[in-house]
């Protein structure tokens, strides 16, 4: 296992937009798109490398709308509700301002395949050059997702902005602590989870993860929802957060692991924890019939 690295301070930004439900809805669309791009403005205004938005950033296609059985019932998704070209069109106006900006943007989209494939629920990574450099397709997805709207992904994915390792989750993904150790053994240095809401205390679960990984956590959520985006610390706490009034914002923080916030973590807890797991106790345990009979006496 790889010793933890000193990673250069890079800027973040994790934002928090109004998520609109019906793909048929070209203004919507077009709305939604305006929005992200007025935040990755003001995001690269404060000096941000990096911008991360909610799941459905651009539309999170609620089940109902886009059921075959609907409008009451969930069933099979009918993709052919989607306005996929002015969905296309938003994404690439939202890459060639990452490429203006010169501002990594990590964007939530629904992921077409080929049919009769159902799509991937995605994370899109759109480098600074305006390309999409990686994604990410949700894995682990709740049962109406899976039954009904997804296909699932297989894989975790890292990429690199200048030094500083991200990996990535989305959806209901924060209740599987087991991605989140993976991503650790993957040496991260950042998690990006980005979700349109999910059922349980998601700020209390992401400085969970943060603090027994060591790692920094960024949320990403809908503008609606009742915890506001925010930037979690390797020791647990909150460094910034959103407004809680519901309006489309971003927090905007330094990972920097030489901060008060995540020296002591990273620089003790996390090595300890990876030498504690590599096998060091072996040599220092016994055989001993007082230790093999757990009914012994006092």
């Amino acid at each position: 296992m790889s010793e933890a690295r000193n990673p250069r301070s890079v800027r973040l930004a994790a934002a928090q937009t109004l998520v609109r439900e019906d793909p048929r809805n070209v203004e919507a669309l077009r709305e939604s798109g305006r929005e992200v791009r007025a935040l990755m403005r003001d995001a690269g205004a404060q000096g941000a490398r990096l911008v991360h938005f909610p799941e459905g950033a651009i539309c999170f296609p609620d089940k109902f709308v886009m059921s075959v059985d609907g409008p009451d019932v969930a069933g099979p998704a009918d993709w052919d509700r989607c306005q996929w070209p002015v969905l296309q069109s938003e994404l690439a106006a939202i890459a060639e301002l990452a490429r203006e900006l010169r501002l990594w943007t990590v964007i939530a989209s629904v992921h077409r395949l080929t049919e009769p494939n159902r799509p991937h629920n995605s994370l899109y990574v759109i480098s600074d050059r305006g390309a999409v450099f990686t994604r990410y397709d949700e894995r682990l997805l709740s049962r109406t997702k899976v039954s009904y709207m997804y296909s699932p992904g297989v894989s975790p994915v890292t990429f690199e902005v200048d030094g500083v390792r991200f990996g990535c989750l989305l959806g209901m993904e924060i209740h599987y602590p087991e991605l989140w150790a993976e991503y650790e053994k993957l040496d991260v240095d950042c998690v990006l989870f980005s979700t349109s809401g999910t059922p349980g205390n998601t700020a209390a679960q992401a400085q969970g993860h943060a603090t027994v990984n060591s790692y920094w956590v960024s949320v990403s959520v809908p503008s609606q929802h009742s915890t506001p985006s925010g930037i979690v610390a390797p020791n647990g706490h909150w460094l910034a957060r959103c407004p809680a009034d519901g309006s489309p914002s971003v927090a905007v923080v330094n990972l920097d692991d030489s901060s008060e916030a995540a020296a002591d973590a990273v620089t003790y807890g996390r090595p300890w924890r990876r030498e504690a797991r590599s096998g060091i106790y072996t040599e220092h345990q016994v055989i001993d019939p007082r230790s093999e009979d757990r009914t012994a006496a006092f």
